[in-house]
C-alpha cells in the first residue's frame, strides 16, 4: 500500500489555532502555524496543571444519603436533587485543571515580502510538519517534529542558498503572571521558568537549544539573534516538578543528550521510533486517489457539497491513529479531552479527563488499531485514581473498593466535579475505565498483564457489591445516580435527573461483574469472590424496552426531556458493552436501533463525538450503510480544517471515536467470533486493510473487491481455536442481504501466520506449509 500520500496539506498558513498542525511525543505537544515571517509554535507538556493534590471528598454525603434517598423512593425529586447538591458536592467543586506551557515564537528576517510556492504539510507516514516556500529564487524548508526516545521537539531550518537563514527565536507565555525567569542563559540557550497557580503549584521549565551551521549567534535579553546561517537545528525540552524534582537540570540534561546528536540521528531515532507503531497497520478504501493534489481543506469543503472522497475518509482514520501516538505513550498522562494539545489557561471543561465517554472514547482505538503500548497511560493512571477512590467511597458512601464520579485530574481526584446534578452524582466512572483493562486482556491475551489488572478490577466491582441495594422485586439497583447527562420529565410535568438504578449503571456493572468473573476464571483464582459477583450479576435488573419500543433509560418509562441529547448512555449495552447483538438478542437490536432513529430524529449526533458514537453503535447493529452514512456527517458538520473534531469546541475524543467507528466497520470479536467486513457500505466496493487486531491475539489482514472478501491472513500471536464469520457473495453483482455467511474454526498455533485458500471448500492453510 502506499505509504506517501498519508497527509494533511495546506495552501497557506494557519489562520487560527484550529487549522495549526499537531505534532507529540506523549508528553510533548506543539500546534505548528506555519506562518513565513512570524512563526508560532503552541506548546504543551502534559503535566503542566494548576495546583496540586487536595482530598475533595465531602464528609455530609454519607450522613445526608438515607434522606436523599428516601426522598428519591417518595417521589420528591426536587427536595432529593437540593440536598444532593449540598452534600454531595466536592469541596471545593472544582478539580485541577490543565494549562498551556507557553509559545515558541521564531521572526524570521526576508530581505523581500514576496512568497510563493508555500505549503504547509503533515506527514503521518513520517511524524513531521513541514514548511516550504519560495523567496527571491530560495526555497526554504522549514522541518518539526517530537521525538519520543530522545523526548524533545526538533525543528530543522534549511534553505537552498548559504547564509540566507536569519531570525530572532523567543518564549512566550501569553498575559499570564507565573513565569519566574525568562532569559538567554547563554548565547545559544533560552529558557523560560514559572510556577502554575494554585496550593503546591507545578514548577514548570522550558529549555531551548538553538545550533547553527556557519552563521552568527548571539542574545540580547530573552531573544536569541540568527544571522548568515546556512541551516540551524532548534531543540526544545521541557521538564515538571510532577516528574523531576529539578526540571532545569533535567532539561539540561536533556538536551545536552539530544545535541551530542547530528540532526540526521535524531530525525532516524524519530522515525524509526514512529512508524514501528504507525507502520503496524494500513488501510486503503478504494483506488481513486485522484484527489490528493487538492489541499485538505478544499476537499473536505468538496466533500461537504457532496463529492465523495473515499481515501480523505483513510486519511481520518489514519489521521486518528497519528493522534494516539502523539498524545499517549507509556510514561505519559493519559489523552485529554484534547489529547495535549491546548492553547487556554481555562480551557474548556478544563482539558482534563471526562469519564462518562469521553477519555474511554479516547482509548477505543488503541487495541483494534495495533496500538495496545498506547493504552498503557490509561492504566498507570487507573492505578492512581484507585488510592483516592478509595478514599472516596468510604468517605462518600462507608462502601469498601474505589469509586470515580465524571471527572478526574492529574492527581486521581475522584470527588465529585462541579454541582451539575444531571452529571456529577455518578460513582460510575472507576468501573467503566476498569473495563479497559480486561479490553486489553482481550486482544493480548496478557496473563501476566491480568494477574496485576485483576486486583484493580475487583477493587472496583468491590465498590458495587457494598452499593447495590435490592429492590422489593429482589433485583439489585444503585440507589443514587443519574443517566450521564440526560434529563427526565415526571408526568406532572416536573424535570429531574437523580435517579435509582438508571439502565446505562446496571449495563457497566454487568459488563464489569463478567469480567471479573471470566479473569478470575482464566487466573484459577478468588473463587469465593467470583461466586459472589455470580450471584449478584443473576439478580441485576434485565434490560427494559420502553413505550416508543426504545431500549428504556431509567428504570421507570420517563419521557425524555431531550429526545435528540447528545449522550446515548443506555445503549452501553450494545457499544463498547457486548450484552447487545444481532444474533443473539435480536429483540433488543431491534430496540436499540428505534433508540439511534429517536436520537437522530430530535437532532442527536449534533456535537462530534456523539457523532462517533452512533457511527460505532450502527457498525454493530450490522448497519453499514447507515455507519457509512455518519462516518459523512462527522466529517461534514463536526471535524475543523486540520481534521481535529469539532464538539463544538475541539475535542479530540471525536476523531478517536471516529478511527474506531471505521474500525468496527472492517471487523468485529466482541461476540465470540472474528467477523470480518461486518458493516461495509456500498460506497467501499473494494479495499485493503492490514495489522487490524481481533480478540484472542489475532492480528488481520484482509483484501475486498466487489464486496467480496478476496485475500486472507491471520496472525495468531497465542494459539487456540480462532472462530471466522464473513460473507460470499453467490451473484455476479453486489445484492445486499443475498451473501452467504461463512463460518470457519481455524485451530492456530502460537507465532503462525494462517492464509485463506479459495476453492469449492475454503480452508485455511498455515504460512509454513504454503
Amino acid at each position: 500500500m502506499n505509504q506517501s500520500k498519508k497527509r494533511l496539506w495546506y495552501e497557506q498558513p494557519a489562520n487560527d489555532w484550529n487549522e495549526a498542525l499537531p505534532i507529540g511525543n506523549g508528553r510533548i505537544g506543539g500546534m505548528v502555524f506555519g506562518h513565513i515571517e512570524r512563526e508560532r509554535i503552541q506548546l504543551n507538556e502534559d503535566s503542566v496543571w494548576y495546583g496540586g493534590p487536595r482530598d475533595r471528598n465531602n464528609p455530609d454525603a454519607l450522613t445526608q444519603f438515607p434522606t436523599i434517598r428516601e426522598h428519591l423512593e417518595n417521589g420528591e425529586i426536587r427536595e432529593a436533587e437540593k440536598l444532593a447538591a449540598l452534600a454531595c458536592t466536592g469541596i471545593p467543586e472544582s478539580q485541577r485543571h490543565y494549562e498551556p506551557l507557553g509559545d515558541l515564537r521564531i521572526d524570521f528576517h526576508h530581505e523581500d515580502d514576496v512568497f510563493t510556492n508555500y505549503k504547509r504539510e503533515l506527514d503521518l507516514d513520517r511524524g513531521v510538519a513541514t514548511i516550504k516556500y519560495m523567496c527571491k529564487d530560495i526555497a526554504y524548508n522549514r522541518e518539526v517534529f517530537t521525538s519520543y526516545p530522545d523526548q524533545v521537539m526538533v525543528i530543522r531550518l534549511t534553505a537552498s542558498k548559504e547564509k540566507e537563514i536569519a531570525f530572532q527565536l523567543f518564549l512566550d507565555r501569553g498575559k499570564t503572571r507565573n513565569i519566574d525567569d525568562m532569559k538567554a542563559v547563554e548565547p545559544d540557550y533560552l529558557i523560560m521558568d514559572g510556577k502554575t497557580g494554585g496550593e503546591n503549584g507545578i514548577h514548570f521549565h522550558t529549555g531551548v537549544k538553538v545550533l547553527v551551521e556557519k552563521g552568527v549567534i548571539t542574545s540580547i535579553g530573552n531573544r536569541i539573534i540568527v544571522q548568515e546561517a546556512n541551516a540551524v537545528t532548534i531543540i526544545l525540552a521541557a521538564a515538571t516538578s510532577y516528574r523531576y524534582e529539578q526540571p532545569a537540570s533535567q532539561c539540561v540534561k536533556t538536551v545536552l543528550a539530544a545535541e551530542q546528536k547530528s540532526y540526521e540521528q535524531l530525525w532516524e531515532t524519530h522515525l524509526q521510533d514512529y512508524q514501528s507503531l504507525f507502520h503496524r497497520m494500513d488501510l486503503n478504501l478504494g483506488k481513486d486517489n485522484r484527489k490528493h493534489d487538492i489541499p485538505t481543506n478544499k476537499r473536505l469543503d468538496l466533500l461537504k457539497e457532496g463529492e465523495e472522497d473515499l481515501d480523505l475518509i483513510s486519511t481520518y482514520f489514519h489521521f486518528g491513529r497519528y493522534l494516539l501516538i502523539s498524545c499517549s505513550r507509556p510514561d505519559s498522562l493519559p489523552a485529554t479531552l484534547q489529547g495535549i494539545w491546548n492553547d487556554q489557561m481555562l480551557p474548556p471543561w478544563d482539558s482534563k479527563y471526562t469519564i462518562n465517554i469521553n477519555t474511554q472514547m479516547n482509548y477505543w482505538p488503541a487495541e483494534v488499531c495495533n496500538l495496545s503500548e498506547c493504552h498503557q497511560p490509561l492504566f498507570d493512571h487507573l492505578e492512581k485514581m484507585r488510592e483516592q477512590g478509595r478514599k472516596t467511597a468510604q468517605i462518600m458512601y462507608g462502601c469498601r473498593g474505589f469509586t470515580a464520579h465524571h471527572n478526574t485530574d492529574i492527581w486521581g481526584d475522584t470527588a465529585p466535579q462541579d454541582m451539575f446534578i444531571p452529571a456529577s452524582i455518578w460513582p460510575l466512572g472507576a468501573a467503566w475505565l476498569s473495563l479497559h483493562l480486561w479490553e486489553h486482556f482481550e486482544y493480548t491475551v496478557d496473563i501476566t498483564f491480568l494477574d496485576k489488572a485483576y486486583e484493580l478490577m475487583k477493587d472496583a466491582a468491590l465498590f458495587f457489591v457494598d452499593y447495590l441495594v435490592e429492590t422489593p422485586e429482589g433485583e439489585l439497583i444503585t440507589p443514587l445516580s443519574v443517566s450521564p447527562e440526560n434529563t427526565y420529565l415526571l408526568p406532572n410535568g416536573e424535570k429531574g435527573s437523580l435517579t435509582e438504578g438508571p439502565s446505562m449503571d446496571i449495563q457497566i456493572i454487568y459488563a464489569l461483574f463478567s469480567s471479573c468473573i471470566e479473569a478470575s476464571k482464566r487466573l484459577n483464582r478468588d473463587h469465593p469472590f467470583r461466586a459472589e459477583l455470580t450471584q449478584l450479576k443473576n439478580k441485576l435488573p434485565a434490560l427494559k424496552i420502553g413505550k416508543y419500543g426504545q431500549i428504556q433509560e431509567w428504570l421507570v418509562d420517563y419521557e425524555e426531556a431531550e429526545p435528540g441529547h447528545r449522550h446515548i448512555s443506555h445503549l452501553f449495552a450494545l457499544h463498547p458493552g457486548k450484552q447487545i447483538n444481532p444474533r443473539e438478542t435480536p429483540e433488543w437490536a431491534i430496540a436499540a436501533k428505534r433508540t439511534l432513529e429517536r436520537r437522530l430524529k430530535y437532532g442527536g449526533g449534533h456535537t462530534g463525538w456523539s457523532r462517533a458514537w452512533i457511527i460505532n453503535m450502527w457498525a454493530r447493529l450490522e448497519e453499514g450503510e447507515l455507519a457509512y452514512e455518519n462516518v459523512l456527517e462527522l466529517l461534514k458538520s463536526s471535524t475543523l480544517p486540520n481534521l481535529f473534531d469539532n464538539h463544538p469546541p475541539f475535542q479530540i475524543d471525536g476523531n478517536f471515536g471516529g478511527t474506531a467507528g471505521i474500525a468496527e466497520m472492517l471487523i468485529q470479536s466482541h461476540a465470540n467470533d472474528i467477523h470480518l467486513l461486518p458493516s461495509i457500505p456500498k460506497a467501499w466496493k473494494s479495499g485493503e486493510v492490514k495489522g487490524l487486531k481481533a480478540r484472542g491475539g489475532f492480528e488481520i489482514e484482509m483484501k475486498w473487491d466487489n464486496h467480496q472478501l478476496t485475500f486472507l491472513s491471520i496472525y495468531s500471536s497465542h494459539g487456540g481455536d480462532c472462530r471466522i464469520r464473513y460473507n460470499i457473495l453467490r451473484k455476479e453483482e453486489y445484492a445486499p442481504y443475498q451473501q452467504e455467511e461463512q463460518i470457519r474454526i481455524l485451530h492456530t498455533k502460537e507465532k503462525e501466520r494462517y492464509i485463506l485458500i479459495e476453492g469449492a471448500e475454503d480452508r485455511f492453510e498455515s504460512m509454513e506449509r504454503v
